[in-house]
């Protein structure tokens, strides 16, 4: 596994983790006062998750 895959992995279990934990007990967070708001969080780390797809696939493109 290259380096750039594990780190997306690693990324979206973090991502996962939060959003669990704000669906147990919301983090207090501007815009996460309820449990409700677990969704920002998936669409925040899925946003990221293209982000970093396209830069990968960019950097391996180019051959980085």
């Amino acid at each position: 596994m290259s380096q750039p895959d594990a780190m997306t992995k690693l990324i979206a279990l973090l991502l996962a983790a939060v959003a669990l934990i704000q669906v147990i007990k919301p983090l207090g967070l501007p815009g996460l006062e309820r449990r409700q708001d677990a969704w920002k969080l998936a669409a925040g780390g899925a946003a990221l998750m293209v982000v970093l797809i396209v830069i990968t696939a960019g950097m391996k493109a180019s051959g980085f």
